[in-house]
């Protein structure tokens, strides 16, 4: 009996000390991977929310780049690290929903490793060309890559992004031939889109509204349904003539599978104060994003979605990484 109440007491003491850790998290800094370059779309909303939730958690939330493989180096590592709600990643499509239908020897599953936390924003991908084309619309572009088929090259961020689906979905829909020159992030591309050493691409607007403001870039249209409120000078491909053109990405946090629960809804709850603010939204709208927040299981939802949705664009374009 002595031995069953003193193994009582120290599982008793066990739970207290598990409960009082959970509360007090975080009790040190907390590393947010961004699996693509600086500069990125993923990489400026991580830093928006990083520093927010620093401010709010009262612990570091320290943003490190670890690029490479399509996102796919800096997403393992986070599915390899300890459970602990100290290191966390910015995941988005590519890396959650299409890379797994684009690599058949990936040694790791994002949605069996990863435990979904909350999606944060979301962006419109933008059309943009060089500056050297001389066309201001989307139908000029199509009829200028009808007439010469093969002569233009678009740039992506990486094979199977949403930028690189998005122009795959754009030949598909306006039967053009153009050629993809795929890049090691959104940077590098935008870089040769300004110097006209490639003539069109399509990249989340965060990335590129810089480049669109400053008159580097030309913009042409969005591909989302709806105009966005951080460009609303943009038409839609849609109301350009792309009927039914319908594109967008979003970024989230997600932390290795079997983080405890209390920790994900910790930093669930206040990503989604942060999102409620006026301030953030405003600051998210500046730089090209739009607000999502949600529950655990409304990014569950997205997942399975956006699984299913890009599978088809894979599918249809016969896109392959290996």
């Amino acid at each position: 009996m002595k031995w069953l109440k003193r193994l009582t007491a120290v599982a008793a003491i066990a739970c207290a000390s598990f409960a009082h850790a959970q509360a007090a998290y975080p009790a040190r800094p907390v590393r947010i991977v961004v699996p693509f370059p600086p500069g990125g779309a993923t990489d400026i909303v991580a830093r928006e929310i990083a520093e927010r939730l620093t401010k709010a958690m009262g612990q570091p939330f320290v943003v490190e780049n670890r690029a490479g493989a399509s996102g796919n180096i800096g997403v393992e590592l986070v599915a390899r690290s300890a459970p602990d709600g100290y290191t966390l990643v910015v995941g988005a499509p590519q890396t959650l929903t299409i890379n797994p239908q684009l690599f058949r020897n990936l040694p790791f599953d994002p949605q069996r490793d990863l435990a979904p936390i909350v999606v944060i924003a979301s962006v419109p991908n933008v059309l943009l060309v060089t500056n050297r084309l001389p066309v201001k619309t989307p139908q000029e572009l199509i009829a200028l890559a009808r007439a010469q088929p093969g002569k233009l090259n678009y740039g992506s961020s990486s094979i199977g992004g949403t930028p690189h689906l998005s122009a795959e979905l754009f030949k598909s829909m306006t039967n053009s031939y153009i050629v993809h020159i795929p890049y090691r992030g959104s940077s590098p591309a935008l870089q040769d889109l300004i110097g006209g050493q490639i003539e069109m691409m399509f990249d989340n607007l965060p990335a590129a509204l810089p480049h669109i403001r400053s008159g580097k870039v030309r913009a042409l249209a969005v591909t989302t349904l709806e105009r966005t409120a951080s460009a609303p000078e943009l038409p839609t491909l849609d109301e350009s003539g792309v009927k039914g053109f319908d594109s967008q990405g979003w970024f989230a946090l997600l932390a290795p599978a079997g983080t405890p629960q209390p920790v994900l809804e910790r930093i669930n709850a206040e990503v989604n104060r942060i999102l409620a603010t006026q301030e953030f939204r405003e600051r998210l709208q500046r730089v090209g994003a739009d607000p999502v927040g949600g529950s655990i299981a409304d990014f569950r939802q997205r997942l399975r979605n956006e699984t299913e949705r890009w599978g088809k664009v894979i599918r249809f374009a016969n896109i392959t990484a290996e």
